[in-house]
């Protein structure tokens, strides 16, 4: 036996805080061993959690549920404490152990739920959930809170974290999942109320050359120094025949870089072969790194193949920048990439082609780019775009003698619009509708009018959802957008939509549009008609290629007031090959040849380290067909608020500078109720983190205020934003105050006011 133990956590590099939930420690060989318990001293709502008091406070929800000791189970033992609860004879999935909490959960207050579950006859994993059911006024609701991959070999955790909304009047937690048959055990349940942990600081980035290329012999002029292949493929340096180059030097970034250098890799027999090359110590953390490259792939005449500048980041894989390749031509590959968490090795590499076809690659760059230099250059942008001058002019009884008045300026509201996403159980937390009305003046349903909400089963409509989401939104004169007629891709058709084929399916589509679109006729402004189109192809494998003009012609005839909208995702940061600007543009043009009325171009935006000048680059492109383009559901993910907060104004300030943009939707800005994870721009307990507050400074900065005298022309010459505007200018009978709107459509504006 040891004289002295000491037992420690430990791991993080300085200065960084260690944040201990529990500590348990026991013996896992005798039932009389004695367990040690390091607890948080937070109280669990759920009653007898580990089943110490037997079954009391829980039951079986469509089942059985009972309490076992060791040896359960064939010799299952708890993983924490001397209990489990299985949950036996179900004969549905939603069967399984619950407990009502009714009076013990409270609304608009975080909470984070724990749980380790197993299986039991059947040796497939098989999903297991954690879900509340909410009796709120005039609704029922089921939230999922927690699911995770469950075997009958071992303990699986469930965590998760939830936030209610609305009033309630019943609360009701349960565990259910696997098939019928099936038997789920438990060995514990916890929810306790979330600790706000203290938001981490701004990260110091130092010593970070801005624009100078990471690889070594980039240009290849020492052979293959530096590079290595991957995988047993070979490598070799050619030179480009100049022939070739043109359509790369028209580029004059490249200009400098390009030499007629290439490395070739032969003898591919995987995808993943490729060029090499380690850079880890060159990375910093928190700074983004963008990737640009020219690639050939095969021989003329041979098709296209996805080719990609990737990064092996200890095991996970990065996306470092993706394009479709042939061998007749050099295709440009751009990129970017962020690292969060110290690594111990990155390995670049471009990879793609199938097995034997040779891979050329040219002008590799990985460099750090400093996004906030191009900032000057989009205020210079926006002025130009977003502003226009102004002449007031002054008559009536106190406009004599104004020469030298004072005057001041002050804008009210910019009419850009800046929406967000809601959902009807949003709007009951008085704190969520008072930041939307305050801030936003559009709107996007988030679930409550796609089909697979308002028709779940076939002939029962649900509109009342998105009916109370519209009332609410005109009510605060909130502009919305429809969001969506169809969606392309299969996994989010519903059930029994799947099932039909041929006349029974186009049928369900008519049905569709004329009950949506007579019902809503003139109070969307926007239609996304057939969602995700590059992505998806559900209704025209079943329907034939004309079935999507087809929907955009119908929905015009029964709403011709709606502009009709095209929408999709990964169009604006180089990352996916089947969502390329040029293939939405191909896309769009073979829409409108065949009739199709579409009026908008929604460039959705769920992005992760933007850099301006790609986003820019994918805007001009799609700017060609001189349709109004639109960021329908944006949302930038980063853990530390600080760059959340960086990325989401490099975006911000690139849409806005774009003369092509005519409107910005966040997908959601409240904590717990977004897409994506570490999004928000408002923390769960209405706290503005940083990326919240970098959002309202733009939206001041986008602000015109102006204090001035009148001029000898008896006028006040004014450049500002378009929106609305008070005056107020000092008479010799006093203080007059008016208002007036400077609108976008022509370089000078002249406004007669009457004082």
């Amino acid at each position: 036996m040891p004289k002295h133990v000491v037992f420690y956590l430990e791991g993080p590099p300085a200065g960084v805080d260690l944040i201990i939930d529990s500590v348990n420690i026991s013996c896992s060989g005798h039932k009389q061993s004695k367990e040690v318990k390091v607890k948080s001293g937070v109280e669990t709502v759920i009653k007898n959690p580990h089943f110490e008091d037997g079954l009391k406070n829980w039951s079986g929800r469509g089942c059985n549920i009972c309490r076992h000791e060791f040896t359960a189970y064939g010799n299952v033992r708890p993983l924490n404490g001397s209990y489990f609860t299985s949950a036996t004879g179900r004969v549905h999935n939603w069967n399984g152990i619950q407990q009502e909490i009714t009076g013990r959960v409270q609304r608009k207050v975080l909470y984070e739920i724990n749980s380790s579950v197993r299986i039991f006859g059947s040796a497939n994993d098989t999903e297991v959930r954690v879900t509340l059911w909410v009796q709120e006024y005039g609704r029922e609701r089921y939230v999922g809170l927690a699911k995770n991959q469950a075997s009958d070999k071992q303990w699986t955790h469930l965590k998760g974290r939830f936030l209610l909304h609305a009033p309630f009047t019943k609360a009701v937690i349960f565990i259910e999942g696997p098939p019928a048959g099936i038997d789920i055990l438990v060995d514990g349940l916890v929810l306790s109320p979330a600790r706000k942990l203290q938001a981490t600081p701004c990260p110091k980035i130092e010593n970070v050359l801005y624009g100078v290329n990471l690889l070594h012999n980039s240009a290849f002029t020492r052979g293959l120094a530096g590079w290595s292949p991957m995988g047993s493929c070979r490598l070799s340096i050619q030179t480009e025949a100049p022939h070739m180059l043109p359509s790369i030097l028209k580029d004059r970034a490249s200009q400098k870089h390009i030499s007629g250098r290439y490395i070739l890799a032969t003898n591919r027999t995987e995808v993943w072969m490729g060029p090499s090359q380690v850079i880890t110590d060159k990375l910093r953390l928190h700074v983004t790194y963008r990737v640009s490259a020219w690639v050939r792939a095969g021989s003329g005449g041979h098709g296209r193949h996805h080719v990609n500048v990737c990064l092996a980041v200890d095991n996970q894989w990065v996306n470092g920048g993706q394009v479709e390749a042939d061998g007749d031509q050099w295709y440009e590959i751009k990129g970017a990439f962020k690292l969060e968490k110290q690594p111990s090795k990155v390995t670049a590499y471009v990879q793609g082609p199938p097995s034997g076809v040779d891979l050329r690659v040219m002008d590799l760059q990985i460099y750090p780019v400093d996004r906030k230099a191009r900032f000057e250059y989009l205020k210079e942008k926006t002025d130009r775009v977003r502003k226009r001058d102004v002449v007031l002019k002054f008559q009536g009884s106190n406009a004599v003698n104004l020469l030298g008045s004072s005057v001041r300026i002050q804008q009210t509201e910019n009419s850009f619009p800046f929406g967000s996403c809601i959902a009807r159980h949003n709007i009951e937390n008085e704190d969520f509708a008072e930041f939307f009305v305050k801030n936003f003046n559009w709107a996007v349903f988030e679930n409550e009018l796609k089909w697979y909400h308002t028709e779940a089963e076939q002939g029962r409509l649900n509109y009342k959802d998105s009916d109370e989401l519209l009332e609410f939104c005109e009510k605060h004169k909130i502009q919305v957008r429809g969001h969506c007629l169809f969606w392309e891709v299969e996994d989010a058709v519903q059930p029994w939509v799947r099932s039909l084929q041929g006349h029974h399916l186009m049928t369900a589509v008519q049905n569709r549009l004329q009950s949506l679109l007579s019902r809503y006729k003139g109070r969307f402004r926007h239609h996304d008609v057939n969602n995700e189109m590059l992505h998806g192809s559900f209704y025209e494998d079943r329907l034939g290629r004309d079935i999507r003009a087809y929907m955009f012609r119908e929905a015009h005839k029964l709403d011709p007031s709606a502009v009709l909208f095209v929408n999709d995702y990964n169009v604006e940061d180089g990352c996916d090959t089947k969502s390329t600007p040029e293939k939405f543009v191909e896309q769009v043009v073979d829409l409108q040849e065949r009739g199709a009325p579409v009026g908008g171009i929604g460039v959705q935006g769920h992005i992760s380290h933007p850099v301006g000048e790609i986003i820019c680059d994918s805007l001009d492109k799609l700017a060609v067909l001189g349709l109004p383009i639109w960021i329908t559901e944006l949302d930038v993910t980063a853990e530390n608020e600080h760059l959340r907060a960086d990325d989401l104004e490099v975006f911000l300030r690139e849409a806005f500078a774009h003369h092509a943009v005519g409107g910005i939707i966040l997908w959601g800005f409240w904590e717990m109720f977004m897409f994506r994870e570490h999004a928000h721009l408002v923390d769960a307990d209405g706290t503005i983190n940083e990326a919240g507050r970098r959002y309202l400074a733009l939206k001041q900065e986008w602000l015109t205020s102006v204090n001035g005298n009148v001029n000898h022309q008896g006028e006040f010459n004014f450049r500002g934003y378009h929106g609305s505007y008070t005056m107020e200018v000092d008479t010799l009978s006093g203080k007059v105050v008016r208002s007036f709107v400077v609108d976008e459509h022509s370089p000078i504006q002249v406004i007669t006011l009457n004082i």
